[in-house]
């Protein structure tokens, strides 16, 4: 970069929810313009275009809906490399993304760390209730003039008393602990790291040391954790053999964090009473079992989209940005050259 020319920051697709008044004080520190491009096939065209027309691109935006573009490795982003300095994503899971090629171009690759986070957990307690008071079933029911008439619709479960085991103690961890205690629910959780003695109050929150024993003490399963090398396939076979029977589970992760297959196997021999799904493997076409079955509650991967929660992302891109060239280092970096 330039000594004396504002760091050159470009957005991929319009940021439509970040705020004007937001954007023209960012326009005041940095030279920032927008890339129209709406799928993979015209970024790798406009890209290298914009960066031979406009030079060096130091900080690029990726804002939700990524599907046309994905995945973001090399063969998407080669352009960039070697003027750019900082990858923020609206996102908070980062799989599409190539972030050990990022790292090895020194790039800083972040993701937004509490922009989805309540909105997600939002979705999870939609799940939890879903699941519980078997509302699909319930709703079909009475579309079709079946008032209260098959798939075991009375009576339902209540939440009270029950206990919640959430897989990965973070930010969406954290605002569902908090939101599942109003329904008076016991939380106990599964995490990486067990949090300090003050949070663990303040989220009135259990630790399990290993994630079996959280299995076998809940009967509520929310998983909450990021989609990596570690936890893909986490929740399979033994998972589900260590579960309580009739055992109620609810995903707004990722697909992958559980083997299908294995639910499946799970939900057919009643181990697994009810799922709640907003994610699948291969999306946006799931595997046809949960679109057939009553055991399953569907959403499409709808967690983090409100206009909110949009909001929040889009602004964290722009701050870690800020960040890192007013401070020297982003908010939330991911990889290892950050």
């Amino acid at each position: 970069m330039t000594i004396g020319r504002k760091p050159r920051v470009v957005s991929l697709g319009e940021p439509a929810f970040v705020g004007s008044e937001y954007l023209a004080q960012f326009k005041t520190e940095f030279d920032y313009s927008v890339l129209p491009a709406t799928n993979r096939e015209e970024t790798q065209t406009l890209l290298p275009n914009d960066i031979k027309g406009n030079g060096p691109i130091d900080a690029f935006i990726v804002r939700m809906g990524t599907p046309p573009y994905e995945p973001f490795d090399e063969d998407l982003l080669r352009a960039l490399a070697p003027g750019c300095k900082i990858i923020t994503s609206a996102s908070a899971g980062y799989n599409e993304f190539d972030v050990d090629w990022m790292a090895s171009e020194e790039i800083v690759f972040c993701n937004t760390v509490n922009a989805v986070a309540e909105a997600t957990a939002d979705m999870a307690i939609f799940l939890i209730l879903a699941v519980l008071r078997n509302t699909t079933n319930a709703e079909q029911s009475t579309r079709s003039g079946m008032w209260r008439k098959g798939a075991n619709l009375v009576p339902t479960c209540d939440p009270s008393g029950l206990t919640l085991g959430i897989v990965g103690m973070g930010a969406i961890g954290k605002h569902l602990a908090k939101k599942a205690a109003v329904f008076n629910m016991k939380i106990k959780y599964y995490n990486r790291r067990q949090l300090p003695a003050f949070e663990e109050t303040a989220y009135g929150a259990t630790y399990c040391p290993s994630l079996h024993e959280l299995l076998r003490e809940s009967d509520v399963v929310s998983l909450n954790c990021p989609l990596n090398a570690a936890t893909t396939n986490l929740i399979g076979e033994a998972e589900f053999s260590a579960m309580k029977d009739g055992v109620f589970l609810v995903n707004t992760a990722r697909g992958a964090v559980i083997d299908e297959e294995a639910l499946i196997a799970a939900l057919e021999s009643g181990k697994v009473q009810r799922a709640g799904l907003d994610v699948f493997v291969n999306e946006p076409s799931p595997n046809s079992y949960f679109l057939q079955s009553d055991k399953v509650i569907l959403q499409p991967h709808l967690g983090g989209l409100t206009e909110k929660a949009f909001q929040k992302a889009e602004r964290e891109c722009f701050e870690n940005i800020r960040a890192f060239f007013k401070k020297g280092k982003a908010n939330s970096p991911v990889n290892i050259k950050a």
